[in-house]
């Protein structure tokens, strides 16, 4: 099982890096988009800058995936990454979600292995600490 969950953590870490990279250096070619929502919705997230954080996120979550520090700080910056990449796919253009499902499967891999660093959010009658 701990072949199974570095080749997740590793793989999931290429994905990000690579992708938040490509947001900042734009080294992968893009094919020109058709008019659709999905173009109108990507247009103004980059318009506004909104993705420059996402990408910064993306980096910084898959760069500590790579180097295996901080795992659940990864985990916990990359997940809200994931979620949206899916819901924007499933509800924009359903044909690019497969690469979401195989990210959404791999944070789900690592997460289940480090699942004891998240126990304390779990916690149905938390108290405060003070």
């Amino acid at each position: 099982m701990k072949i199974v969950v570095l080749i997740a953590r590793i793989l999931l870490g290429l994905m990000f890096v690579v992708f938040g990279l490509n947001g900042f250096l734009h080294f992968i070619p893009q094919p020109p988009m058709e008019a659709s929502d999905m173009t109108t919705f990507s247009m103004l997230l980059f318009r506004s800058h909104y993705m420059v954080p996402v990408f910064a996120l993306q980096l910084i979550g898959g760069l500590l995936l790579l180097i295996g520090r901080f795992i659940p700080l990864a985990l916990t910056l990359l997940g809200p990454v994931i979620v949206n990449i899916l819901i924007t796919h499933i509800v924009f253009q359903p044909s690019g979600l497969p690469p979401g499902i195989v990210a959404a499967v791999l944070w789900l891999v690592v997460f289940f292995a480090y699942r004891e660093y998240f126990a304390g959010i779990f916690a149905a009658d938390a108290k405060p600490a003070v």
